[in-house]
């Protein structure tokens, strides 16, 4: 691998970040990028603008897909980098750069017709930090066309040893959703509110209940966060009673059943307050994380590879907080995601100050190339 053109790749795309569903300049960049490896197919626009390069060797053999991320983060990029973001209040804060920088490494490893048996899949994935870039790519139709054996991620980890492989059979990373409740009441005269009709205690009886909902539908093994993340009443308007209120909270748990239970809670919980204050009321569920579950083979595979790659290795006992979409994946394919250590003074994913450590792509490119390796030598 020519490692010194893959950093300044990983500069060029942190230079150019994009959002979300906005990604087209990003999957362009790689694809023009890749095309120099001669893959024998790019299938462009996949979920949104997500990328499919497959290296396909022409003997039979497993369908492997890498997945990457292609989207950027609503933070500025603060630190003073010769490769800052060009777009303000837009950077690469949880290392989607650096993931797409490790893969892009792989088609220096198998491009050019070096595959010996079965099908690489570099799959550059939108819209990730939304959660909903995965289940797009899965639903849309060309991903008839890829129909992977097994899929496998990483994901770099500040806190983690640098070039330290984390692993966990079972549930990686925990299942998340978004919970919205919006209530419709009256407005009135502030000096009058007995003639209209304010949400305002209903907002405040769903903050504690919401709140409150882990510790009684959950038991104590059973990890489950209900976080409140923001609520309003009204408007700026001191001669006014408010008319609405809203009320948004994030849902976390280890496993789906769990994440499942807490939100038809949440829902009852959020319809009964509102019936009981004489409320209209809209409920609705955003950016849904499904647990990323891995298969207990493939994590094996990592944890041999590791091994045979020189890269210390932590098995995780508890599942990680934090969501990840790629539980897609693993949910309809045998896989596995596992973290790649950033260091242990590198700035936190979604900091102003992070930026992906470059040291770090070298062995993530080793870990993924041995993993191929014995995928398709099996």
């Amino acid at each position: 691998m020519n490692l010194d053109e893959l950093i300044q790749f990983r500069h060029k795309l942190h230079e150019g970040a994009e959002l979300s569903d906005h990604e087209s300049r990003t999957a362009d960049t790689v694809a023009r990028y890749l095309e120099q490896f001669k893959p024998s197919r790019i299938i462009r626009n996949i979920g949104g603008y997500g990328l499919a390069v497959l290296f396909e060797s022409g003997n039979p053999g497993p369908r492997v897909l890498i997945r990457c991320e292609l989207d950027a983060l609503p933070i500025p990029d603060t630190p003073d980098l010769p490769y800052r973001s060009r777009q303000d209040g837009v950077a690469h804060k949880c290392g989607h750069d650096g993931h797409m920088a490790i893969v892009s490494g792989l088609a220096h490893e198998f491009g050019n017709g070096k595959l010996d048996r079965g099908t690489l899949i570099l799959l550059y994935q939108p819209s990730e930090e939304t959660g909903q870039g995965a289940a797009r790519v899965i639903a849309d139709e060309k991903f008839s066309e890829i129909q992977p054996d097994y899929v496998f991620a990483l994901h770099n980890l500040p806190g983690f040893p640098m070039g330290n492989i984390i692993v966990k059979n079972d549930t990686f990373a925990s299942a998340s959703k978004g919970f919205i409740i919006e209530l419709t009441g009256a407005t009135s005269h502030a000096a009058e509110p007995d003639r209209g009709n304010s949400p305002a205690l209903a907002v405040s009886h769903l903050i504690s209940g919401l709140s409150a909902i882990p510790q009684f539908y959950t038991a104590l093994h059973e990890a489950a966060q209900v976080t409140i993340i923001h609520s309003k009443i009204g408007e700026r308007a001191f001669g006014t009673s408010p008319g609405t209120g809203t009320v948004m909270a994030t849902l976390r748990a280890h496993k789906q059943d769990v994440m499942d239970r807490i939100a038809d809670r949440c829902s009852d919980l959020a319809a009964k307050i509102a019936t009981a204050f004489d409320l209209d009321y809209k409920i609705e569920f955003v950016e849904e994380f499904p647990a990323t579950v891995n298969n207990p083979d493939c994590v094996k595979i990592v944890r041999d590879s590791a091994q045979k790659c020189g890269l210390d290795l932590t098995v995780r006992e508890v599942p990680f907080s934090w969501s990840e979409d790629f539980g897609h994946f693993t949910n309809a394919h045998p896989g596995a995601l596992f973290g790649l250590g950033a260091g242990d003074d590198v700035r936190a994913l979604h900091h102003p100050s992070y930026d992906f450590p470059d040291e770090i792509i070298e062995p993530g490119i080793r870990i993924f190339k041995e993993i191929i390796l014995k995928m398709i030598m099996e």
